[in-house]
């Protein structure tokens, strides 16, 4: 699996390759703000590094320290310049979720969220904040796709990562119609670009930790496998949409979440700190939940 990322250092945007741990160096490539979008909407996207390689090819390198407190890791492909990006997403996708119930083999597209910009994306370590009376929270492990629309409006498909849409399903089970208001959350998502089609298997556990103990954790499995539906079939209902198909236009769409904490009776509190761990991908976010209190800045 190849995976690429963006981030700030010094004021300037660079991109590097593979996935660093904490304690390592990394070579980073100075690149302009918007480069891999018009490397991916110019090649079809889904091609691998070789591609982006060849456009930052002698373009100015830096070498430094993984954990260095003026590196910055950016949402990936995140079009910082102008904020051209939205977050979106399906409901209840898994097949969890629809045990017991008969399936005819024809595709009714599941519900679909408007969840917010992309500059309203937290990364790992930042805080996520809910609105001050949340009903009742759950954390939602999901496989995040990375479109970017070219100069026609058509997407292209660049790769995958990881987020959590913590959202408030208690407000959503006392009332379907305020969906909207329940998806007002805080989003994480992990830098890390996967290049590739997306996963056929994701596995993982997650932790949410109290007063410094564990309070719940349990296992999830988000890949296509455990979905109900296919994932073109979702993301070609999807882009029918001129709304979702501007020119230039960052497109990242979860693909729905497995039963979670909610399910098993958990309720969030406000400073629990949610990890997820995705093991199958060596990926995680861990992030702590703020009740009220302002939102997060770019």
């Amino acid at each position: 699996m190849s995976v690429i990322f963006e981030c700030e250092y010094k004021g300037d945007r660079y991109v590097g390759f593979g996935k660093p741990d904490p304690g390592e160096t990394q070579t980073l490539y100075r690149v302009t703000d918007g480069l891999l979008q018009s490397v991916v909407s110019g090649t079809g996207g889904g091609e691998g590094g070789e591609a982006i390689a060849a456009a930052i090819k002698g373009a100015e390198e830096t070498t430094v320290a993984i954990g260095d407190p003026q590196l910055r890791f950016l949402p990936p492909l995140l079009p910082t310049s102008t904020g051209n990006a939205l977050l979106s997403g399906f409901m209840r996708t898994h097949k969890s979720k629809f045990e017991g119930e008969p399936g005819n083999g024809e595709f009714v597209p599941p519900n679909w969220f408007f969840k917010g910009f992309g500059l309203w994306l937290r990364l790992p370590g930042e805080t996520l904040v809910v609105p001050e009376k949340p009903v009742a929270l759950i954390e939602e492990p999901e496989v995040v796709l990375v479109y970017v629309n070219d100069a026609e409006g058509d997407p292209h498909y660049a790769g995958y990562t990881f987020g959590n849409d913590l959202c408030d399903i208690g407000l959503h089970l006392k009332n379907p119609g305020w969906n909207p208001y329940c998806k007002l959350c805080d989003t994480a998502i992990a830098p890390w670009l996967f290049l590739g089609a997306p996963p056929k298997t994701v596995t993982g556990r997650v932790t949410i930790e109290r007063d410094g103990g564990t309070a719940w954790e349990g296992n999830f499995d988000c890949g296509e496998d455990a979905l109900y539906f296919r994932v073109q079939d979702m993301i070609d209902h999807l882009f029918q949409y001129p709304a979702l198909r501007r020119p230039g236009l960052v497109n990242y769409v979860l693909l729905g979440a497995d039963k979670a904490s909610f399910h098993d009776g958990f309720t969030i509190a406000d400073g629990d700190q949610i990890t997820i761990d995705v093991k199958s991908h060596d990926v995680v976010l861990s992030n702590t939940v703020r009740f009220g209190g302002k939102a997060g800045t770019a």
